[in-house]
């Protein structure tokens, strides 16, 4: 009987295993959301206020973001560690259009926000 519940037990385990790895194959590919929205650290000041400048590094992380995964930047945006950092989606979903991203979604819904 204790044989049967430590198998139980390593099934559970590696079984969580394989589903947070089959999970993280989401929005932004293989890459965690979170090392995602840290990828776009720059952009936080222009995230907040639409009069901020955008730096010139936050539209490079943002025109490669959009260039690896496009959905992905939409999912930082509505992710709970965006909020946590007081990230506005209205105003960072500006963030592409304000650095000129020619290849932005535009017209496209990111939760109740349409891309610029």
């Amino acid at each position: 009987m204790k044989g049967c519940l430590v198998c139980v037990f390593v099934f559970l385990v590696a079984s969580r295993a394989f589903f947070e790895e089959v999970g993280a194959a989401g929005e932004c590919g293989k890459t965690p959301i979170r090392s995602a929205a840290t990828s776009l650290s720059p952009c936080l000041s222009s995230a907040r206020n639409v009069r901020a400048k955008v730096p010139p590094t936050c539209c490079t992380k943002v025109g490669a973001l959009i260039s690896a995964a496009p959905k992905c930047l939409c999912a930082v945006l509505l992710s709970p560690l965006a909020k946590q950092a007081g990230i506005n989606p209205a105003i960072a979903i500006t963030i592409p259009k304000r650095c000129k991203i020619r290849n932005r979604p535009a017209g496209k819904k990111c939760g109740r926000y349409v891309v610029p």
